[in-house]
């Protein structure tokens, strides 16, 4: 029988989170989120996970440059909401995400946009195929193009008089399928 994830003490209290973060993030020495020198710093003994970079001198968290960063929801929060978010199947929205964390619409709204910003592709994507790649494009026409009235065209079949759109009304869109790798859509 599984043990339900859900009741992890990392989701439970900001300390034992930030702990957890520390530990994750700072594996190989605490790194000032500033200007990235490594043990270097000394804790604050009157703010609990604040740390003091001796080289820069500014205080810094381990949230310093990551996407929870100057907010004021506690970051167990944030880490229950990021596993949520990770963990269903076709996503979830704000709304059932205020309900599950106790936290105002507005809020979770704003941790869903960071979330979902820091789970995009960075970059631009590198080339598609290779050495014994096969790709695979396919175009389509859709919708009405922007400007251009659609003229509907008809014509009989074994179903009757048919309409649809000219093409040259329509959007054109190409798509490109690696096989076993990735796809792009291009209009």
């Amino acid at each position: 029988m599984s043990k339900n994830s859900l009741v992890n003490k990392i989701f439970q209290d900001p300390e034992k989170s930030r702990d957890w973060l520390e530990n994750l993030l700072w594996a190989d020495g605490r790194a000032c989120g500033y200007c990235g020198a490594v043990d270097e710093s000394t804790e604050l003994p009157a703010r609990p996970g604040y740390y003091q970079c001796n080289a820069c001198r500014k205080q810094f968290t381990v949230m310093v440059g990551t996407v929870f960063e100057r907010s004021h929801i506690p970051l167990n929060k944030w880490l229950l909401a990021a596993f949520l978010l990770c963990a269903s199947k076709k996503g979830i929205s704000a709304h059932p995400m205020h309900r599950m964390l106790g936290i105002t619409y507005k809020s979770a709204w704003f941790m869903m946009h960071r979330l979902r910003e820091a789970m995009t592709p960075s970059g631009k994507p590198g080339p598609m195929g290779g050495e014994g790649k096969v790709i695979e494009a396919d175009e389509t026409y859709m919708g009405k193009r922007d400007g251009k009235p659609s003229k509907p065209d008809s014509f009989i079949s074994g179903f009757g008089r048919i309409s649809h759109p000219k093409i040259e009304t329509q959007r054109k869109i190409v798509a490109l399928v690696e096989r076993g790798g990735a796809a792009r859509s291009l209009i």
